[in-house]
């Protein structure tokens, strides 16, 4: 990739993040994303502010809530299903290193968090996790690993500890007034 092609991604994602992810209109913001970053956004769905975005490898479903100062990292595939509700500062890479090579060389591997999901707060989800349908991630879970449907997983690495119920009957919609909780 030349430079004047590194340039502008760079540009765009700079501009994204540290002018347009501060404006409190979600129409704003949408319109960045989807038009000029071209990532997909479903019907119903918030990108709240001071979000932190890399990449236009992103897919988000229809009612999904990415709540503020999460990093969606889309350099190689993240896709993000319907009805998932991503709590503040969740932390999703879809690239590292690999720490054996001698070049320290990259290492890409898609992250998919399905449908019905709920991440908590300060979740960190590794390059490579799928995360499975109607799952919950626990507040300040590492998942290093894939989370099985409806499998409740907390901890360092993430484990899972039990089933939460397959009988979910809601939809998330989530659109509060600036960067507060007041809808």
């Amino acid at each position: 990739m030349g430079f004047s092609r590194r340039f502008y991604l760079a540009l765009r994602d700079y501009i994204g993040n540290h002018v347009v992810m501060h404006i409190p209109s979600y129409w704003i913001r949408h319109f960045y994303l989807r038009k000029i970053c071209k990532i997909k956004i479903g019907t119903d769905s918030s990108v709240h502010m001071y979000c932190f975005i890399t990449g236009n490898n992103i897919m988000i479903g229809n009612n999904t809530v990415i709540n503020r100062q999460t990093y969606l990292d889309g350099r190689f595939p993240l896709k993000i299903g319907n009805n998932v509700n991503i709590s503040h500062q969740v932390l999703i890479h879809t690239l590292t290193h690999d720490p054996q090579a001698p070049d320290f060389r990259g290492v890409a591997k898609p992250v998919v968090i399905e449908d019905d999901t709920w991440i908590g707060t300060r979740v960190i989800i590794l390059p490579g996790v799928t995360i499975g349908r109607g799952a919950i991630i626990g507040a300040g879970a590492v998942v290093t690993k894939n989370v099985s449907e409806y499998a409740i997983a907390v901890g360092n690495p993430a484990r899972e500890i039990k089933k939460r119920t397959s009988n979910l009957d809601y939809k998330s919609r989530y659109f509060p007034f600036f960067d507060t909780d007041i809808q």
